[in-house]
């Protein structure tokens, strides 16, 4: 059984005052980064576990429900969670994290996975395995003075409409054996709104089992200085094969930005 996906979504406004696109967030003045790598062989067990929160405003974090002018607000989120039992696993995972501002061919976060099991015959070993990425942007509305470097870009007196987007993507795979890469990336803090926000996520594995792959979004925003709601865009699609998998392969990307290629 076979089955193939490419998801690509990629919102392009020009900015004149009256279109709208993801604005990302500027670094804050410190910013930090975290390495991890991680490589296991065993016979037996083997369980993972990872999940990472990241909220950044424009202005301040606090309790309030709504933005206040000229706010704008991204929300990432990644989880991870592996457990197999009675088998042969290789498990094999590079990821990475930086809050400082990024350009177009680099990423905020960055996760590597590579996972290979084999169920021992007389055990009943069986592995499960699920990935998340998300991100959730939101902004009232911006002047777009100071935020764009393109000089054909906008005026002094354009403003970057507000917004409300969010993006998911996601696979799992249960069974008995499984040879799967992931790779998940995503980018939402620039020093410029120049720089597109985006996310990629792709598996690509053969085994016996199920195995599934997701997007869902919602993504909505409006023109000019106006609350008032010009676009709202919904979508889902998921994948999912069960049985002898010889391949199942899903990329899927998002794209937001008031300037790109």
């Amino acid at each position: 059984m076979e089955k193939k996906g490419l998801f690509v979504l990629l919102l392009a406004f020009f900015l004149l005052g009256y279109a709208s696109a993801d604005d990302p967030m500027n670094a804050t003045f410190e910013t930090q980064s975290i390495h991890t790598e991680t490589s296991v062989v065993v016979y037996g067990t083997f369980s993972n576990e990872a999940s990472i929160v990241w909220q950044q405003s424009s202005g301040a974090l606090d309790d309030n429900t709504y933005l206040s002018a000229s706010e704008r607000q991204a929300t990432m989120s990644y989880s991870e969670s592996t457990n197999a039992n009675n088998g042969y696993v290789e498990y094999n995972k590079v990821a990475d994290l930086d809050t400082g501002n990024q350009v177009v061919n680099q990423n905020n976060f960055k996760s590597v996975r590579q996972l290979d099991f084999v169920s021992f015959n007389d055990a009943y070993g069986s592995v499960i395995s699920s990935e998340s990425l998300a991100l959730d942007g939101a902004s009232m509305g911006s002047p777009a003075s100071d935020r764009i470097l393109c000089p054909f870009g906008a005026s002094s007196g354009d403003t970057i409409p507000a917004y409300c987007n969010i993006v998911e993507m996601g696979s799992s795979f249960s069974g008995t054996s499984v040879s799967m890469t992931t790779i998940a990336s995503e980018r939402h803090v620039a020093a410029k709104a120049d720089v597109p926000v985006a996310m990629d996520y792709s598996i690509s594995l053969a085994g016996q089992g199920t195995a599934s792959a997701y997007y869902r979004m919602h993504l909505q925003s409006a023109r000019g200085d106006s609350l008032n709601k010009s676009m709202d865009i919904m979508g889902s699609e998921k994948t999912t094969a069960s049985g002898t998998i010889q391949s199942f392969e899903k990329t899927m990307s998002y794209g937001s930005g008031v300037r790109r290629y």
